[in-house]
């Protein structure tokens, strides 16, 4: 039987290709860049960077161990909380590839720094960092309660339901236009319907949409 050698194990990864929870990178230039991909995968499911790999997935190989630094200097310094992650060191075809796993956090979101100090948040959708909306931000903050809360419907929530009942998938801006419920309540009250299993948020030409599930009973 064939043993599987640690260039096997590398080459499985590659040929996967970039998705949810693998991104490639051929280098490391900017640690705040990177702490985009760390807060993305942390926030999201958790994945695994591959550094040193081309989107093509031609191994180009790290240059140094200053990237390995910038890692560490990306979790630490421009992760919000820091991010925890392992990193393994693979050597194939005579070039260094570094794999960097990132766990999903219990507690979210975690926060990219900026150059201009602004933190944001960033969520994995396939195999595209996407900055995170008010409603995930909103769904976040309610996971975080820990009493269970019993969903009442008001005559503004039930509108809002018919509403996306009416029109099928909505933006968030055309949501609170047509119910005419200000952005800011509209986007709680998503979240609200999202932890309820009512509504079901989904990203198309990168902006968000929702849209009510189709197993969902609107009372």
């Amino acid at each position: 039987m064939r043993t599987t050698t640690e260039t096997d194990y590398l080459q499985q990864l590659i040929q996967e290709g970039e998705h949810i929870h693998q991104d490639f990178k051929f280098e490391i230039s900017d640690a705040r860049k990177i702490a985009k991909s760390l807060s993305a995968f942390a926030n999201t499911e958790g994945g695994r960077l591959l550094i040193g790999v081309k989107d093509n997935g031609k191994i180009a190989g790290i240059r140094s161990e200053e990237e390995i630094y910038m890692i560490e200097s990306a979790a630490t310094m421009y992760c919000k909380p820091a991010v925890e992650f392992q990193s393994r060191l693979y050597r194939t075809e005579g070039k260094n590839v570094l794999e960097v796993y990132v766990p999903e956090v219990e507690e979210k979101p975690i926060y990219a720094i900026d150059e201009n100090q602004k933190a944001w948040a960033y969520v994995r959708i396939a195999d595209e960092n996407i900055l995170a909306d008010t409603v995930y931000l909103n769904r976040w903050r309610h996971n975080k309660k820990e009493e269970r809360v019993m969903m009442v419907y008001s005559e503004r929530e039930q509108h809002l339901l018919d509403i996306l009942a009416q029109h099928g998938a909505l933006s968030l801006n055309q949501c609170s236009r047509l119910s005419h419920i200000p952005q800011r309540q509209t986007s709680e009250l998503l979240a609200d319907f999202i932890r309820f299993d009512l509504v079901e948020q989904f990203l198309k030409e990168h902006t968000f949409y929702f849209q009510l599930k189709e197993e969902s009973l609107i009372p």
